[in-house]
């Protein structure tokens, strides 16, 4: 076996092992290494020097730990050997001292998207019904399903019908301090553009969250003024409402009925679109990671931070998310702050989660999960420094906090201050007004998402071979030396181009592979 080891920056003292099942004790590590001690799994890390108790340990040219004990050459390094180090303050952060030379634009691009009558584009085109409370969860499943089967088929030019059901609503302190953000979040997530200006929301009439709070006039202002029948209730100026406790609903079958009424109605218009070319600008990108290892900041996420360079270069919107996952790199985020208003805002943002986890009596460290150490990561700041790679180089311009709604004049790369969770970062960049996905993975996940198309990207060969019809990109050619991040990058952007444009689905949408939407609530449940 030819070993093969990737070290990140020339101050690293430790490298990660890139062979499939690892390497055993005895092999002699490449360009005058040492000889491996023991077994070391891939995609964990092997002492490429002697390190002494209480010495640095470095990956991506940072200290991501001292040596808890002395730890001889060659010896695997994982987590139990590391003392992680104390979250950076706050103060003496650089700010907006990154200044990279401006990058040509990148014309020319172009994709097949549905314009909507606020300007903004979808990449689908889709019928999302709102609840206002998990009440009537049950109900709209079933009113789903019979749209589906008895209404869709008549209308082929929509993509399918989605119901925006979720936890809130109701037995919440709803006038609590952070109780907007779950709000807010829903109300967005109503206007995302792939719901083609088509605001449907079913109420049950008791709950706290009534309609008038979710989507107050002024709020649906992307609808253009249309009269449209009063199946249910006309609330405001551009959304319709079907209330299951109204006095005319006698029976389930009431109910369904009005359901599939209103409905049918959102899909005559949507039926009607079509898709216009439009300059690739007009994506709205979000990019996660999720079952994350130590191959994702080395294959899968500098492509993706390369692509995102291009959908910037292009004129487009580039979101980033995951707090604890970009905390330990806060003095990068602030350095690439394209002005001191933009740092200071992610700075105000961290702060607040810090203590929201604080409140909880927890930290960044709770983050990292059996499966990142299983993949090598060893902690919280290595999983930070190849988490904010997808990033790429580009200025941060703007900072989104949690359940807001991006602006049409805020492009290029966005901080969207979400929790790390890959539901809630989901749900989040959804209500901020993602038309795309992009999500890279280590260990696997089948995470996607019925309001987005959502582009998975492997980090290694082994896992894009064994979940093949799951995997739509495999950035692990870059680790087996059979591709660059530049190509990869280049293949990414190529691809996301032809699945907003509807010429290919993902995996996810083949195999109909979607998690529920999870709002992030920090208030109190009463």
């Amino acid at each position: 076996m030819n070993p093969i080891v990737i070290r990140m920056h020339e101050r690293d003292n430790v490298a990660i092992v890139a062979n499939d099942g690892g390497l055993p004790a005895g092999t002699a590590l490449p360009a005058g290494g040492p000889t491996l001690r023991e077994k070391v799994p891939q995609g964990h890390k092997v002492a490429l020097a002697a390190l002494a108790e209480g010495d640095e340990v470095r990956r991506y040219g940072v200290s991501i730990g001292r040596a808890a004990r002395a730890i001889p050459a060659g010896s695997w390094v994982h987590e139990r050997l590391l003392h992680m180090p104390q979250a950076r303050g706050f103060d003496g952060l650089p700010v907006a001292t990154v200044k990279p030379a401006p990058q040509p634009a990148l014309d020319g691009h172009t994709f097949e998207g549905y314009r909507n009558p606020d300007g903004s584009v979808g990449t689908r085109n889709l019928l999302a019904i709102t609840t206002t409370v998990q009440c009537v969860a049950g109900v709209v499943e079933h009113a789903v399903r019979r749209i589906e089967a008895e209404l869709l088929p008549k209308y082929p030019h929509v993509d399918g019908v989605v119901a925006l059901e979720h936890s809130y609503g109701c037995g919440v302190a709803i006038d609590a301090p952070d109780a907007p953000i779950p709000i807010r979040t829903v109300r967005h997530i109503s206007l995302n553009p792939n719901f083609g200006g088509e605001v449907m929301v079913v109420s049950l009439g008791c709950e706290k969250l009534q309609p008038e709070r979710l989507l107050p006039p002024g709020t649906v202002a992307l609808i253009d003024e249309r009269n449209v029948a009063d199946v249910g209730a006309s609330v405001g100026a551009g959304f319709d409402l079907v209330r299951l406790q109204d006095e005319r609903h006698v029976g389930f079958q009431s109910m369904i009925d009005s359901i599939m009424t209103t409905a049918e109605q959102h899909l005559e218009r949507l039926n009607a679109r079509r898709r216009e070319t439009v300059p690739a600008s007009e994506l709205v990108v979000g990019v996660q990671c999720g079952g994350s290892d130590a191959f994702s900041g080395v294959t899968a996420n500098p492509a993706v931070g390369f692509a995102a360079d291009l959908l910037v270069r292009a004129g487009a919107t580039v979101m980033f998310s995951e707090n604890t996952e970009v905390r330990d790199a806060v003095d990068q985020l602030t350095a690439r702050a394209a002005t001191p208003e933009v740092a200071r805002a992610i700075v105000r943002e961290l702060a607040w989660y810090d203590a929201y986890l604080a409140r909880g009596q927890a930290d960044r460290s709770a983050n990292t999960t059996p499966g990142n150490k299983a993949g090598g990561l060893s902690n919280i700041v290595e999983k930070a420094m190849g988490s904010i790679v997808k990033s790429g180089s580009t200025p941060i311009a703007h900072v989104l906090p949690p359940g807001e709604r991006l602006r049409r004049d805020q492009r290029g790369l966005v901080f969207a201050a979400t929790p790390a969770s890959d539901f809630i970062c989901g749900t989040l960049q959804l209500a901020a007004g993602m038309n795309l996905h992009v999500f890279t993975t280590g260990r696997g996940t089948p995470y996607g998402l019925a309001e987005c198309p959502v582009i998975k990207v492997a980090t290694r060969s082994d896992l894009a071979r064994r979940w093949h019809d799951m995997m739509d990109l495999n950035a692990g050619h870059i680790a087996d030396g059979q591709a660059t991040i530049e190509q990869t990058g280049w293949a990414l952007f190529r691809l996301m181009l032809d699945v907003a444009s509807g010429r290919r689905k993902t995996w996810a949408e083949h195999w109909k592979l979607h998690n529920a939407l999870v709002l992030f609530n920090p208030a109190p449940v009463t």
